[in-house]
């Protein structure tokens, strides 16, 4: 990032490379599935990266920056228009199990995924930060403009209400 920052813009392929499909699942799961969506905030957040490449700080973690624009772009589309809802299919997993027991991962799969939707945006979005886009809390901690310890209290709260919608959905469906 540092040499886009200072004018090599070819290099803007080299991050879009090694980044672009964490970002895509980010936005995803932030958005339900819809991957319309999804991928026009994967281009508003490079076409962003470029635009404000100038205020990059090289002492601060390159996947933190890119996530607090990409959070930012979320924000910015959200206030446009209303988030729209679509759910791509969930994939039976593939491998050996008997098929009972695939159909049963994917019910329980795509029960997981119902239940993170309904999460509310900031407690789905730091459990996508922080369990899906795999990023420290330290770097949490920096896209959100908290301390870390905040981040943590999030992160379990979040978990905590995921498992909640979870079990209510699997005892309704029972």
């Amino acid at each position: 990032m540092q040499q886009v920052r200072d004018g090599d813009l070819r290099k803007l392929a080299v991050l879009f490379e090694r980044h672009h499909r964490a970002l895509f699942q980010f936005f995803a799961r932030c958005s339900g599935g819809n991957r319309e969506q999804s991928e026009d905030l994967l281009q508003e957040v490079y076409f962003r990266i470029l635009r404000y490449r100038h205020t990059y700080d090289a002492k601060q973690p390159f996947t933190a920056w890119m996530y607090q624009i990409a959070r930012n772009a979320k924000i910015d589309q959200l206030q446009k228009r209303r988030p729209e809802t679509h759910h791509e299919n969930d994939e039976i997993p593939s491998g050996s199990m008997r098929i009972d027991d695939k159909l049963s991962r994917a019910q329980e799969l795509q029960l997981l995924r119902k239940a993170l939707d309904m999460l509310p945006e900031d407690k789905r979005e730091v459990l996508v930060m922080s369990r899906y886009q795999e990023l420290k809390y330290e770097e949490i901690a920096q896209i959100l403009g908290i301390e870390v310890g905040a981040v943590k209290v999030r992160v379990f709260r979040a978990v905590r209400a995921l498992g909640d919608l979870y079990t209510q959905l699997a005892e309704a469906k029972a």
